[in-house]
């Protein structure tokens, strides 16, 4: 009977070390789903991962699972990474994106970016109650979950703070960026062509297409942005990884870009590779650095 009460014990300890919430990006508006190859008929939502309260540090990453744009890999590149960010002190977020199929039936651009867009706006209009620091909220993204990042990076919606809707008030530029064996480009022969069609479909306009390329969106308000590529990933080709981090170069903007000669593509926080599993650690460092914690 001990062993059984102390069992119980355990998995409550283990779960609330761990508490989550969970909140839809649009409350108001019926019938959107997230869709994609697993017809997932859930509404777009967030799912905030608390820091451990005696490590809290008053900064929150907001995480985009990869996927293709046509299915979300929450697992190693979503809920795994909120407990390593939450055990370094960090709230994490992630996000629960719509997305795309082969036969052309989900959804494309803009909706991903808006769900990002709205995302972060949600995150820093909670960052008070959740005791987390507005100005300290970042994003990372893996693959094609690295592209929805970068174009949060990128394209931001300004603060209206006479907005109505009380999320306008919010800015959407990230404080800092991770960017994690990322599709940029979504032109010329080192674009990711499944990527680049569940989110733009099929023969888009070659504006459309130079504009989400992320690489032709940094600026001067770019935030400090930290990549990781792989050599040898036949996915994404890690060219682009070095076409974004010469257009933050270009742009003076802080960057850091580490490349390993293995892994290839979709490891995540890599578990089983001694070397890549670097990573993450090195991440927390260079966001302490850039935040001041």
């Amino acid at each position: 009977m001990k062993k059984f009460f102390l069992s119980v014990l355990i998995m409550i300890s283990a779960a609330s070390v761990y508490s989550q919430e969970k909140f839809y990006l649009y409350p108001d508006k019926k019938g959107l789903k997230i869709g994609g190859t697993s017809k997932d008929t859930e509404a777009p939502y967030i799912e905030h991962f608390a820091a451990n309260g005696d490590k809290r540090n008053g900064a929150a990453i907001l995480i985009c699972p990869g996927g293709g744009y046509g299915h979300l890999a929450v697992g190693h590149e979503g809920s795994d990474v909120a407990k390593f960010f939450n055990n370094e002190g960090f709230d994490a977020i992630v996000l629960h994106y719509r997305l795309n199929d082969a036969a052309q039936s989900g959804s494309r651009y803009p909706d991903q970016y808006n769900d990002v867009t709205a995302a972060m706006r949600i995150v820093k209009s909670k960052a008070a109650g959740w005791k987390v620091n507005p100005d300290k909220i970042g994003v990372i993204g893996f693959s094609a979950g690295g592209h929805l990042a970068s174009m949060l990076t990128t394209i931001h919606k300004a603060a209206n703070p006479g907005s109505k809707d009380s999320l306008e008030q919010y800015s959407s530029r990230p404080a800092f960026s991770i960017l994690v064996y990322p599709v940029i480009t979504l032109e010329g022969e080192f674009k990711h062509a499944g990527s680049a069609r569940n989110l733009l479909g099929d023969n888009p306009p070659a504006d459309l297409v130079y504009k989400l390329s992320t690489q032709h969106s940094v600026d001067a308000n770019t935030p400090p942005t930290l990549l990781i590529h792989s050599t040898d990933d036949k996915t994404v080709p890690v060219e682009n990884s070095l076409l974004f981090y010469n257009a933050l170069k270009a742009n003076k903007i802080p960057a850091s870009l580490h490349i390993f000669d293995h892994g290839g593509h979709g490891y995540g926080m890599a578990p089983k590779d001694p070397v890549i599993n670097t990573w993450p650690g090195v991440a927390v460092l260079w966001v302490r650095e850039k935040l001041g914690l």
